[in-house]
């Protein structure tokens, strides 16, 4: 054993120790259980394979194919690759971080597109744009922002995905009282099936702005993006519990009230019981607290994380582990609320902290927007559904998402809540299955209360629940065909749906 693993072990041990003194009577077990468990592997695929985030769609392609980092030999060359793509008849896929579950960003025997290398990023301070190459991923952006007392204007909460995926996927985030990423784009340009570059924006290529935004990469390359940016603000998070029959009222009432709110969200309690499981929440809001920009805190890495992850893995398949988690949240939920945070630290963080490292197992994420009036019928319907289907539900996080005005294949028609959550998962075609069932019957909960889900996950809504989330979708894929009438561009999320 390395003395940095012998470090490691002893720095973990010691933290697990602190929190056990705090949580007097909580077994410890728990922890040490789950440290013991959590044995993080780097899985190499095959040669010629490429998966995804769900670690559940290991698939053989053609070639995978680094864009430079340069631009004018990225387009160039890119412009090549293309025509030979359509020469050799293969289907061109377009990836970045690959944070997608449903093979959104593969396709059978195709070319994938790794745009991670494209990263080029400049901010015009004046105007608060900046202009960003689409594999930068936030971060990267996050402290070359903070640096100019600047910050992402709307962005999910953790920090490794790429710009690209994330205007591809148009993604929400805590940021309160905000529609969409799409809502920030000023432009962008966009290398069509033919090999032509077009700027798209609200006023120029207007249709291909509103298409390629949440066109999941079905339109063309994305080459680089003008995002509005905000300055970098310091918070005052303030926390209280909340019954979930009373959070759409209390947070009418605090966050889309008041003006100096900066972020916001809600988390739920996932303890299983009759009268626990998503019965209460954890509601924090980030209050304005102004100040000059040198005493907005610095910027640096989140504290205890190996920690938070055992604490956050030491849930799974166990009710214990759930309700001793349940209990630290809100203990130290309570405790920050005597700190101040910037913005872009809240931002920061990578979702590897808690993500599930093991060979047997994985995460899988769902994701419901349902309007803010209809949020706990439809929290009585997943009370129901989860535990019939044995889902082992680790987390929801409730975000204030307002209508999307900006792209065709939108989830937000209207202001919503979006509810994401986190499922554990065994690595098996038999859990696909059952998860895939559960899936099907929450999309059903979130239709009849007059929702939607989101599509970057797996693929496992039908033919017909998707044509019923997204009655857009036919002038969706008929516009595809317009703009990529070969269909060069493909993805495993267009083979299922796309020929609607």
């Amino acid at each position: 054993m390395t003395r940095r693993r012998l470090r490691w072990i002893a720095g973990t041990l010691g933290l697990i120790l602190v929190v056990v003194a705090v949580l007097i009577g909580r077994p410890s077990y728990l922890w040490i259980n789950a440290w013991l468990h959590d044995l993080p592997v780097i899985e190499s695929l095959p040669a010629g394979f490429v998966d995804d985030a769900s670690r559940l769609n290991a698939t053989k392609v053609a070639e995978v194919w680094a864009i430079p980092t340069e631009p004018s030999a990225a387009e160039a060359q890119l412009r090549e690759l293309l025509q030979r793509a359509r020469r050799e008849r293969l289907h061109v896929a377009i990836g970045g971080a690959r944070h997608s579950m449903g093979g959104h960003t593969i396709y059978p025997d195709g070319i994938v597109l790794d745009m991670l290398p494209f990263d080029r990023m400049e901010v015009d301070e004046p105007r608060r744009i900046l202009h960003i190459g689409a594999g930068a991923t936030w971060a990267k952006i996050i402290p070359y922002l903070d640096a100019h007392g600047l910050s992402v204007a709307v962005m999910q909460s953790n920090n490794d995905f790429s710009v690209g995926g994330s205007v591809s996927v148009n993604y929400h985030g805590w940021q309160n009282d905000r529609p969409p990423i799409a809502s920030t784009v000023e432009s962008f340009r966009l290398m069509l099936a033919d090999g032509t570059i077009v700027r798209c924006s609200r006023t120029e290529n207007a249709e291909l702005f509103s298409l390629a935004l949440g066109g999941y990469g079905l339109f063309g390359v994305i080459l680089d993006v003008e995002l509005r940016v905000a300055p970098n603000e310091r918070y005052r998070p303030e926390v209280e519990i909340v019954a979930t029959d009373q959070f759409a009222e209390r947070h009418a009432a605090k966050a889309r009230r008041e003006e100096d709110v900066g972020m916001a969200y809600g988390r739920l309690s996932v303890v299983p019981g009759e009268h626990q499981f998503l019965r209460e929440a954890i509601f924090t809001v980030f209050q304005r607290a102004p100040c000059s920009l040198d005493e907005i805190p610095t910027l640096q890495s989140r504290e205890l994380a190996e920690l938070r992850r055992e604490v956050y893995r030491a849930q799974i398949d166990s009710t214990a582990g759930k309700q001793v988690r349940w209990k630290v949240e809100k203990l130290f939920g309570e405790q920050i609320t005597k700190t101040f945070v910037s913005r872009n630290q809240m931002l920061n963080e990578e979702a590897g902290v808690y993500q599930e490292r093991n060979v047997d197992r994985t995460d899988v994420l769902h994701e419901y927007f349902v309007p803010t009036d209809r949020f706990t019928d439809f929290l009585d319907r997943v009370r129901t559904i989860v535990p019939s289907h044995g889902g082992d539900l680790l987390n929801v996080t409730v975000r204030d998402v307002r209508e999307d005005k900006d792209t065709v294949l939108r989830y937000a028609d209207r202001d919503v809540f979006g509810l994401v959550m986190l499922f554990s998962q065994v690595r098996t075609s038999d859990a696909d299955a059952r998860m895939e069932a559960m899936t099907q019957e929450l999309i059903d909960a979130a239709l009849e209360c007059g929702g939607r889900y989101y599509l970057p996950y797996r693929l496992h809504a039908t033919e017909e629940q998707f044509k019923a989330a997204y009655p857009q979708a036919r002038k969706f894929f008929e516009r595809k065909l317009h703009y990529d009438p070969t269909e060069l561009f493909q993805n495993e999320f267009y083979r299922k749906y796309g020929e609607l």
